[in-house]
């Protein structure tokens, strides 16, 4: 039922390694920081705008544009043709795929971003995968750990829990799904491909692929008193 294939195209990423020998997708998310220790080879080929931070354990490919006020920890690896704006922060075991971008204000950590998702403005993505253009609107947050500590799990088939083994776990967001502005994503969520969450939503558990989860606000609207 959460099988990697089901979520993600592994063709939209130069990292499909990191999948093998998975049977649930979250169980890639622990495999990241061993996989860039073991093949990380650190390279700036891409153009800096300014003077951006950018540690010694950090691979950045042709064609990606660093703004000024960027600052990337590492180890990270970001691919081809990406715009990481200005006031980005990458922090430790981050995998940036080609063509996405990482906008102002955002951070990412323990995470694998696949090839054209979009993260552009005010965004949290802390353990967590984002597939093929898959979008993140305004200030929406992957929330990763639960209050209480405690280990994360999901609800699973005829509303079994399923869990997870990890204590950080934001979300599983497949490809081409919508994510609207300031929605939040409660640790250990699973949105399908192509669904569509709207805006200011709290979501928490898994939702099917190409469905979308409405937010109905009753609004009282009276006249103004001077």
């Amino acid at each position: 039922m959460f099988e990697p294939d089901r979520f993600l195209d592994l063709t939209r990423t130069e990292h499909r390694v990191i999948f093998e020998n998975v049977e649930a997708v979250w169980q890639a998310l622990p495999k990241i920081s061993a996989y860039l220790q073991f093949r990380l080879k650190p390279g700036i080929y891409g153009k800096l705008i300014g003077k951006p931070f950018i540690s010694n354990a950090v691979f950045i490919g042709r064609g990606t544009v660093i703004e000024h006020g960027a600052m990337i920890k590492g180890p990270a690896w970001i691919g081809e043709g990406c715009e990481i704006r200005n006031g980005c922060y990458i922090r430790e075991n981050v995998i940036i795929g080609n063509g996405v971008v990482a906008g102002n204000s955002c951070e990412f950590k323990n995470c694998l971003v696949f090839d054209e998702a979009q993260v552009p403005h005010y965004n949290y993505v802390g353990d967590s995968i984002l597939g093929y253009k898959a979008h993140l609107g305004a200030g929406v947050i992957l929330s990763n750990v639960k209050l209480d500590k405690r280990e994360v799990s999901l609800v699973g088939p005829e509303g079994k829990p399923v869990s997870t083994g990890l204590r950080k776990f934001g979300a599983i967001v497949g490809d081409e799904a919508e994510v609207g502005c300031n929605s939040v994503l409660s640790p250990g969520s699973i949105i399908g491909r192509r669904s569509i969450l709207y805006p200011g939503i709290q979501w928490r558990g898994v939702l099917g692929e190409n469905q979308i989860a409405k937010v109905r606000q009753p609004v009282d609207i009276v006249p103004r008193r001077d």
